[in-house]
């Protein structure tokens, strides 16, 4: 029996939310920390804001949804589980280096932008 449609929606669902949740808290709190860094410009912070959060989802959604081409036949509901938490662990490791890497980028250059 090949489980990959299932594989695939399972994958997508918690993919999709966790994508979806850690987005909306960046953008929250991403909104304070942006603001710290450009005191006096609230309207560009905010659009800063909004184009990383738009980056974001449309980079991980579209990784997650073109990392199903490259699955095996899963026969098994233990190959199931497997695929399923090595591609899950995968999205929320690339994620964490994304967060990472717009922190580091921000905090350098973004002082040379409004001066």
């Amino acid at each position: 029996m090949n489980l990959n449609i299932i594989g695939y929606f399972i994958y997508l669902g918690i993919t999709i939310f966790i994508i979806l949740r850690v987005g909306k808290i960046c953008y929250r709190n991403g909104n304070i920390y942006v603001a710290e860094l450009i005191p006096n410009h609230a309207d560009i912070c905010q659009k800063i804001n909004q184009v990383l959060l738009l980056g974001y989802y449309l980079l991980n959604i579209g990784y997650c949804a073109m990392t199903l081409i490259s699955w095996q036949k899963i026969s098994y509901s233990t190959q199931l589980i497997e695929t399923i938490g090595t591609k899950t662990a995968i999205i929320i490791f690339i994620i964490s280096i994304l967060h990472y890497l717009n922190i580091i980028i921000l905090t350098k250059y973004i002082h040379k932008l409004i001066k």
